[in-house]
Parts: structure tokens; C-alpha cells; sequence
């Protein structure tokens, strides 16, 4: 037998509605002295953005507390620990590329500007002595010495393996030109004979973010994620020295060069993404006095060589490829010193312009 129902309608009593009670409540006296301090004030913790939510106000305070565990550490290994223990799909830079004008791109991805031709001398300081002038027939019998050697007074047995033979050849002879070089100009800088290191193809790593992108698939799909790139250099021989080199130009100076800009992703260079540990590295470690760079030597492979650029009608790319690999190991190396010496912020880390970089061309 269905029960029977019975509804019993309540008439509520008219209310203000939500304009009225927002005018009245301007309206209203204000109430002070003692009876503020007698009526409890309502403390409510702040509203903050779950750290695993999908949206823009989360991933800002994970990277906040991010940055902000970076400035809280006390030491530099310490500082790039964190910043490089998160592994991520990345674009590896490769400095010695075949790609197709690969130096605008690599201003692109770098934000530097190239400049042809050698930077202005810096304001000579009044010495008490008079400077030794620079012996050129010196370096020049130096060269002819060491050039010598390789080719004529080393008696190697058998050719060198195909493709390899500037591997074979020319990397000895450029390790004894820049031994005896720098033995001959430390009379005219005495910061080579007294306190530079000569590193022979030490590996100078350096990872970076910068700009962003919308992750197209996988479990993170949508989501807006920085991007992440890597050089992994390996210069034939470097110079450091422990005291930084005068600046050029001031960190604040306007180049009067705009950076190209693409506007298409680092795939189309081609760039490709991998995934391995994340290494910041100038050649040594952070507590080696001789942190600062002073000079770079690299050698080119084979297959990079003007004959066979020429051979496949690509006489424009000659020097693209010389101009790609000095934005690559320059930036490489800075970035690297500057993090060393405590700058770890990505976004606004100032390069200083004090590094020379050599190529050698043949």
C-alpha cells in the first residue's frame, strides 16, 4: 500500500537582496576605539594554488619554491645539484654541425650576436717600462719548429685511417703550437707563466632553459613546459687563468645587430631531443683557482673541411660553420663560468664578453 505524501511549503520573510545588503553595509557607522580591539579578527591562512595542479598559477609557485631552494643553498655544487638533477627531454646543441645556416639558429637559441672582425683594444695603462715588442719571426720559426716536427722529423709508420687524418696529424701539431706559444707571449702577458692552466680536450658542458612549449603528448599532455637545451663541447685546447679578463664593451651596451628570431620549433633545424643527465662543466672543478676562461682552441673533423663543402656546391656554408661552432663553444663557456661563480638564474644570467675563441681553418 503506497504511503501517502504531504509537501509543507515554509514561506521565507523577505530579505535584502545582494545590492541592498552591499549598500548598507557602506552605509553603515564605522566602528572604532576600543571596540575594534574587542571584536575578534578573522585569520585565515593565504589561498595558494595546489603544487600538482594543472594550471598556470601552480606551475608559477613550483617554480617560485624551485628558485627559491637554489638561492637558499649555500654552495655552488650544492646550487648545481639542484638545478640539474631533473632529467627531461632535451635539444642537445651540437657546436660542429653540417646543418644548413646553423648560425642564425644558434643566435636564436642563445640570444648572442655575432660581430665580424676583432674587438677594439682596451685603454692601454701607463707603464713605468717600456713594453717588449712582439717578436712575430719568433712565433713564426715556432710554428715552422712544430710543424716540422709532425711532418717531417716523426717518421710514422703507415697512413692515417680515412677520415682521420687531421685527428692524426694536426692534433699533436696544435698541442705543441699552443705549448710553444704560450711559452713565447708570456713575456708580453706574465698571467700565462704564472697562473693559466692549459687544458688538452677537456669536455665543457652546459645546460640552459629558455623559452616554452606545450608538451603535445604523454601523460603531461597540454601542459606548458620550459624549454630545455644542452651543449656538450669537447674544444681541443683551452687556456684558463685566475683572474677574469677586462670586458670589451660593458654588460648593460646595445648591440646595434637584431637576433634572428624563428618562429618555428629547434626540430626543423634539425635539432633532435634526448634524455641523459644534465651537466654544467667548464674543464675543471668549481674548487680550481683557475675558473676563468681565457682562450680556445678547436679543431675541426674531416668531414666539416672546405674541399667538401665545395664538392657539394655549399661554398655559402664555409663559414657558417666556423661562425655556428665559436656561438656554440663561447656560450657553452661563459654560461658555464658565470654559473660556476654563483649566477644561476636562467633567464637574466649576463655573459661576459671576455673570451677568445680560435678555429682553425684549412
Amino acid at each position: 500500500m503506497a504511503a501517502a505524501r504531504c509537501w509543507r511549503l515554509v514561506l521565507r520573510s523577505p530579505g535584502l537582496s545582494l545590492h541592498t545588503a552591499a549598500g548598507a553595509a557602506v552605509a553603515a557607522p564605522e566602528v572604532t576605539g576600543p571596540d575594534v580591539a574587542a571584536a575578534a579578527v578573522a585569520r585565515y591562512p593565504p589561498i595558494l594554488a595546489s603544487l600538482k595542479a594543472k594550471s598556470q598559477a601552480a606551475r608559477q609557485r613550483r617554480v617560485e619554491r624551485w628558485q627559491a631552494m637554489v638561492h637558499a643553498a649555500e654552495s655552488v655544487d650544492e646550487k648545481l645539484r639542484i638545478l640539474t638533477k631533473m632529467q627531461f627531454m632535451k635539444y642537445v646543441v651540437y657546436p660542429q654541425t653540417f646543418a644548413l645556416n646553423a648560425d642564425r639558429w644558434y643566435q636564436g637559441f642563445t640570444k648572442t650576436v655575432f660581430l665580424s672582425g676583432l674587438p677594439p683594444p682596451p685603454p692601454a695603462e701607463p707603464a713605468p717600462a717600456p713594453a717588449p715588442t712582439l717578436d712575430l719571426a719568433a712565433l713564426r720559426a715556432a710554428a715552422c719548429d712544430c710543424l716540422l716536427q709532425e711532418h717531417f722529423f716523426l717518421r710514422r709508420k703507415g697512413r692515417a685511417p680515412l677520415y682521420q687524418e687531421r685527428e692524426a696529424i694536426a692534433s699533436p701539431f696544435l698541442d705543441q703550437l699552443v705549448a710553444a706559444l704560450m711559452g713565447l707571449l708570456s713575456v708580453h702577458n706574465p698571467v700565462l707563466a704564472v697562473a693559466a692552466a692549459l687544458d688538452c680536450k677537456r669536455p665543457v658542458d652546459f645546460y640552459w632553459l629558455r623559452g616554452e612549449e606545450i608538451i603535445p603528448r604523454g601523460h603531461r599532455k597540454g601542459r606548458v613546459d620550459a624549454l630545455r637545451y644542452q651543449i656538450n663541447d669537447k674544444p681541443h685546447n683551452q687556456i684558463r687563468i685566475s683572474k677574469q679578463l677586462p670586458e670589451f664593451v660593458p654588460l648593460d651596451y646595445s648591440v646595434p645587430v637584431e637576433i634572428p628570431v624563428m618562429n618555428c620549433k629547434p626540430d626543423k633545424l634539425p635539432l633532435f631531443k634526448r634524455q641523459y643527465e644534465n651537466t654544467v662543466f667548464i674543464g675543471s672543478k668549481t674548487a680550481d683557482p683557475y675558473c676563468y676562461g681565457h682562450t680556445q682552441f678547436h679543431l675541426l673533423p674531416d668531414k666539416l673541411k672546405r674541399e667538401r663543402l665545395l664538392k657539394k656546391n655549399c661554398a655559402d656554408q664555409i663559414e657558417v660553420v666556423f661562425r655556428a661552432n665559436a656561438i656554440a663553444s663561447l656560450f657553452a663557456w661563459t654560461g658555464a663560468q658565470a654559473m660556476y661563480q654563483g649566477n644561476t638564474n636562467f633567464m637574466t644570467l649576463l655573459f661576459l664578453k671576455d673570451i677568445y675563441d680560435i678555429l682553425r681553418i684549412q
